[in-house]
């Protein structure tokens, strides 16, 4: 029997309260003002900016985005107007929206990460941070943060350290333990975790014989990873008591709720926006009306239901 009063979509994550667990993925929504023509910011859970660091980046030469058959590979380089200007130029329109902004960060070393969410602790506006571990670290060779328990930890605690906010964690799916990444966060202070980040991945053009990229390799997203992001996340959500956001091909509200019983608190949507800009919008439509329909009062008593008997 279906409700017939409104569910709760409410959730929390880790400090910050969110009206619904629908929020969009860093480096697929801009700076949020190129979609609000096409929805209603303010119906969403959280927007996450595009990842900033502390110095603006041109970003990788194109071609830097292929179409693949369940998704997309894209090797932008992390293309930002920096910490300065995006505080100056991009949050006096974000913080009047009736919506939580998170602002994704970036860096080459620990004092960067711990330099940049000083600089945006006190910004009026920003609701939390997403601490951004799969860059390369250039002290330890280019190996990412995200793929060593104690480099994330380092990050993490000084980015704690640095910055009064709630702080989310984005860990990379390339990794052989993700659980382990993800106690080692947790012990470091993160208030939640967010993943999957894309997937390390190449294409081919046979008649060329040449990348597609200009960059070679470049980061898997979409449907494709769905499968893989949702085994994460439920192995990533028994290891850690913080709440979890699922990343990874949600397209519709049928893979939204996939993750959330998997073990989510809330989800991300990314390369769903660019194939509809409305999708996010849609997703949550889809969710109240799924729970209207299965006759539950309260989004946040499915997280973590999977049945395992």
């Amino acid at each position: 029997m279906g409700l017939t009063a409104s569910p709760d979509l409410t959730v929390d994550i880790g400090g910050l309260t969110l009206k619904n667990p629908v929020m969009t993925a860093s480096g697929t929504f801009g700076y949020a003002r190129e979609f609000a023509p096409f929805m209603d910011l303010s119906r969403l859970g959280a927007i996450i900016v595009k990842g900033i660091s502390l110095k603006p980046r041109p970003g990788n030469p194109p071609p830097r985005i292929v179409e693949i058959a369940c998704g997309m590979l894209n090797a932008i380089g992390l293309e930002n107007v920096g910490v300065e200007r995006f505080i100056a130029d991009k949050m006096p329109y974000l913080r009047r929206l009736d919506t939580p902004v998170i602002v994704n960060v970036l860096g080459e070393t620990v004092e960067e990460y711990g330099e940049i969410a000083r600089r945006l602790s006190g910004v009026p506006g920003v609701a939390a941070l997403e601490v951004n571990i799969s860059c390369p670290n250039v002290q330890k060779g280019g190996v990412a943060f995200g793929s060593d328990p104690a480099a994330a930890a380092k990050v993490t605690a000084t980015a704690k350290k640095n910055c009064a906010l709630p702080v989310m964690v984005k860990l990379s799916p390339n990794v052989t333990d993700i659980a382990a990444i993800a106690k080692a966060v947790e012990d470091a202070g993160a208030d939640s975790i967010s993943l999957i980040n894309t997937l390390l991945a190449m294409a081919v053009d046979i008649n060329s014989r040449r990348p597609k990229l200009a960059n070679v390799m470049g980061g898997l997203s979409g449907p494709a990873i769905k499968p893989i992001a949702v085994r994460m996340v439920y192995q990533a959500s028994r290891a850690v008591k913080i709440p979890v956001i699922g990343i990874g091909g949600v397209t519709t509200a049928d893979d939204a709720l996939e993750f959330i019983i998997a073990g989510a608190s809330a989800v991300q949507l990314g390369t769903a926006s660019f194939r509809d800009a409305a999708a996010a919008a849609k997703v949550l439509d889809g969710i109240d009306g799924w729970l209207r329909q299965q006759g539950i009062a309260s989004v946040a008593g499915l997280i973590g239901s999977l049945r395992l008997d």
